[in-house]
């Protein structure tokens, strides 16, 4: 009996394990899609489109898994580790070169649809593609723009200006200072996190920093036109008095209260932070976007797309692929995009009239999505520990004032490219 018992136990086990995980008894696929939306309507969007998937497709289910942005490298890579990643990642472009190089996502190159890969801009698909594979999928993005108090500009005469005709770098350094005055500020620079911020102005004024060699190798540079974005910050709070030292600390919603009060003229934020405002703003509180400024290379700046990656472990590549289409068909991009209030990569979505509007200056973000191009660390192995380790505190002591240009150039150059040469010996 004991034995016949422990027979029956085992049988049962090995019958639960072969139907648990990504199958099921009746040969039904189960799909686990991790999703980072946080926003509650970009929320109610993704598991509504999940919804329908589920419907529609009787053999193959999704299941909706919510993750982090706060923790999301990390959670990636303890999931990838121990076998246990989902099928469908949610991302973003900068944080998917060490996953993709070290094996860990799935090349979708000769799995994706002639319709999405050739609905999606090449510029776009840079973001997501190292080496000669694709290992995501890039759907919605966002400039940064000036988020301005619209009648302090107006009563102040100074010119406003628009996708055609933007203002310089010099010419947003003379108006914040003119602006400035009595306690109150032309500009705040919300720089908790500095990196991404400057690199990205920075491809404006032809700044690049990371350059790649024949043979494939990356070093940092930090050339004249690296340094346009990063001097100008630095001179409006130090030298100017014309952006509050005080935000240099905070995120961007730390701001918002005092970009209300009457601060601050205007904040350099993401194009989403719309919604904050539109939420939080008091009543009869008159403000537009404004584009960033100008530099050499116009109104070019890098962007790190929001990304759809599938786990090189996934047994159901093709299944989860076909998701992703479904998802990222046009007017399911626009419902996504709607939700989350960034533009849709998609050259289709982006004609959509609800992403042309005047309410909520939608227009006035959707006028930039041709300038907006691949980050510049985008493919750069060992980035998030050069920006951590290295760049953050450098560009924090000099925008603060502790360092000038020359420690500031000497952190980033020297320390890293040491960070940089551990991953690419």
């Amino acid at each position: 009996m004991r034995t016949r018992w422990i027979l029956v136990l085992v049988t049962g086990l090995l019958l639960a394990a072969c139907s648990s995980g990504d199958g099921s008894s009746d040969g039904r696929i189960t799909l686990r899609f991790q999703s980072l939306a946080w926003q509650q309507e970009s929320v109610d969007a993704n598991k509504e489109l999940v919804r329908e998937w589920n419907a529609a497709h009787s053999d193959v289910k999704v299941e909706y898994v919510q993750g982090s942005w706060d923790s999301v490298h990390d959670q990636l890579l303890t999931s990838f580790e121990g076998g246990e990643a989902p099928d469908i990642i949610h991302d973003a472009s900068d944080d998917l070169a060490d996953f993709a190089y070290g094996g860990y996502l799935a090349d979708l190159g000769e799995l994706l649809p002639a319709r999405l890969k050739s609905g999606i801009p090449q510029r776009s698909w840079e973001t997501t593609t190292f080496g000669d594979g694709i290992y995501g999928v890039p759907f919605l993005q966002e400039p940064r723009v000036l988020m301005a108090n619209a009648t302090w500009l107006r009563e102040s005469g100074v010119r406003i200006p628009t996708p055609q005709n933007p203002w310089t770098w010099e010419e947003f350094r003379s108006i914040a200072e003119e602006l400035s005055g009595g306690g109150k500020y032309g500009v705040a620079w919300p720089l908790k996190e500095p990196v991404s911020a400057t690199l990205n102005l920075s491809l404006s004024a032809g700044g690049q920093m990371f350059h790649r060699g024949a043979d494939g190798r990356v070093t940092v540079r930090f050339d004249a036109a690296d340094e346009v974005v990063p001097r100008t910050v630095h001179d409006e709070v130090n030298t100017d008095g014309s952006a509050s030292s005080s935000t240099l600390g905070m995120g961007g919603s730390d701001t918002l209260p005092g970009f209300f009060g009457g601060k601050y003229a205007m904040v350099p934020l993401g194009f989403s932070y719309r919604q904050q405002i539109v939420q939080q703003a008091p009543k009869g509180f008159d403000w537009q976007v404004l584009p960033a400024p100008a530099g050499a290379d116009g109104l070019t700046q890098g962007v790190s797309p929001q990304t759809l990656s599938v786990a090189e472990d996934s047994p159901h590549k093709k299944e989860a692929v076909e998701f992703i289409d479904f998802l990222l068909q046009p007017k399911n991009m626009v419902r996504l995009a709607l939700g989350d209030w960034m533009l849709p990569t998609g050259t289709e979505a982006l004609k959509d009239p609800a992403l042309h509007t005047t309410k909520d200056d939608w227009a006035a973000g959707t006028a930039l999505a041709a300038h907006l191009r691949s980050a510049p660390a985008q493919s750069v192995r060992g980035y998030p520990e050069w920006k951590d380790k290295v760049a953050t505190p450098a560009f924090q002591e000099y925008y603060s004032g502790a360092i000038g240009l020359a420690e500031l150039r000497k952190r980033l150059v020297e320390d890293g490219n040491l960070v940089l040469a551990r991953y690419q010996r």
